[in-house]
């Protein structure tokens, strides 16, 4: 007789789970963050002084490099002063020089009334500047020549933005033309295109308060696209160079620097200087 193969069960012996351990998985991760995290703060708390040191070295110096621009500035603004003895000074603001204090507003560095101020309006087709209202009421409160301007956008249709400058600002007796601001150049248009827009806005303008508008630019701009077409018109042109200290006797205003400093108003404020003494200034205001 054949044996029976008498096959036995193998037995699974299971090994006990080892018990987690306090270094393992989270709670290490969370325990090398923290020591992380405590030695940044006590290095950082022994070296306090140096670092204090380091960043307050760090802040004058870039406070020195401002100072030193403003002071480089400063000495051309003099240069250029001195040149247009007699010449009447004048500023332009926007809502980017906040709520001016209008009553503390006379005179540049104590020595050079300020006879006049442009007053940004509108840009675009549709948005008026925030302290325009308050701005063309402050200027006259405190007896000041004032003008308003609209700084255009080439992609932006030219009668609209011709609208919202009338409906905007009311000139008065005593006031200044009507100012273009342009100074970009279009984006999905031509330069001719560009030049029917000014136009357009120029005579729209024109047609409405029955005197010519005045026309700012920079130099170059003015030099490369509206010098020879607009020829008709009177400018007011930007240049802060350091070496130009006269201005063209074609223009009608020079807008020198974008540094200066004026009573009543916080941080930096252009200033700009009229091809003629103040009585000649009086004499193109509108009637």
């Amino acid at each position: 007789m054949r044996k029976k193969v008498v096959r036995r069960r193998t037995t699974m012996v299971r090994k006990p789970k080892k018990k987690a351990s306090i270094f393992s998985g989270k709670f290490l991760r969370y325990l090398l963050v923290a020591f992380f995290v405590v030695l940044f703060l006590g290095v950082g708390y022994h070296y306090r002084n140096g670092l204090a040191y380091y960043f307050s070295f760090k802040s004058d110096k870039a406070l020195k490099e401002k100072a030193e621009a403003k002071r480089i500035s400063d000495v051309r603004n003099f240069q250029v002063l001195e040149n247009h003895e007699g010449k009447s000074i004048g500023l332009d603001v926007s809502e980017y020089q906040g709520k001016i204090q209008w009553s503390y507003v006379d005179t540049l560095e104590k020595k050079y009334p300020l006879d006049y101020v442009f007053i940004r309006a509108t840009v675009g087709k549709d948005r008026k500047d925030r302290q325009f209202k308050r701005n063309w009421l402050g200027a006259k409160e405190n007896k000041m020549i004032r003008g308003a301007y609209h700084y255009y956008r080439p992609n932006e249709n030219s009668l609209e933005q011709a609208e919202l400058f009338i409906k905007t600002v009311t000139l008065q007796k005593g006031d200044l033309p009507p100012i273009l601001d342009i100074e970009k150049l279009p984006k999905n248009q031509s330069l001719d295109s560009l030049k029917v827009g000014l136009k357009r806005w120029l005579k729209a303008v024109e047609s409405h308060y029955k005197v010519k508008p005045i026309i700012y630019t920079g130099e170059k701009y003015y030099d490369d696209f509206l010098k020879d077409e607009f020829s008709d018109y009177l400018f007011w042109i930007a240049n802060y160079n350091f070496y130009r200290e006269k201005m063209d006797a074609d223009w009608l205003f020079w807008q020198f620097t974008e540094k200066a400093s004026v009573p009543g108003i916080k941080g930096n404020v252009d200033i700009n200087i009229y091809n003629g003494d103040l009585q000649q200034l009086q004499f193109i205001t509108v009637e």
